[in-house]
């Protein structure tokens, strides 16, 4: 039989790793195809294909202590808050990012609000796992 604190466990695990799942899909898909996603970011050619995937790599190192968390939810509940942080700073800098914004950048301003609407989803679910993880 699994108990209580276990079945949170596995229920703040799920949820973290969603997150993770989101983060690196997108990672990889930037990775594998830049050229497809420079354009959302009025980027074009080497360069944009470059700065791409140097997001690419931000995302993935971004993800270490998500993993972490993922991997012991309640023992690691600092690298859960860590994450928690970290999701909180992405989402408020995207807002900031998309208020400085002036008119006439409609697709970099529906791109950054993809980022905010997924940030924002990724830390409604942490939260739920930060308090599924509690002792």
């Amino acid at each position: 039989m699994i108990g209580k604190g276990s079945l949170r466990s596995w229920a703040a695990r799920t949820l973290i790793g969603l997150v993770v799942l989101w983060n690196l899909q997108a990672a990889f898909a930037f990775l594998a195809a830049p050229g497809q996603y420079a354009p959302a970011f009025e980027l074009a050619g080497v360069p944009g294909q470059a700065a791409v995937r140097g997001v690419a790599v931000l995302f993935i190192m971004w993800n270490v202590p998500y993993l972490v968390a993922a991997w012991q939810p309640r023992r690691n509940r600092l690298a859960l808050a860590e994450a928690l942080g970290m999701q909180l700073i992405g989402l408020i800098g995207e807002g900031f990012i998309l208020s400085m914004l002036g008119a006439g950048h409609a697709v970099l301003r529906a791109s950054i609000l993809r980022f905010i609407t997924f940030d924002a989803a990724g830390l409604g679910l942490l939260v739920v796992a930060f308090v599924m993880a509690r002792n």
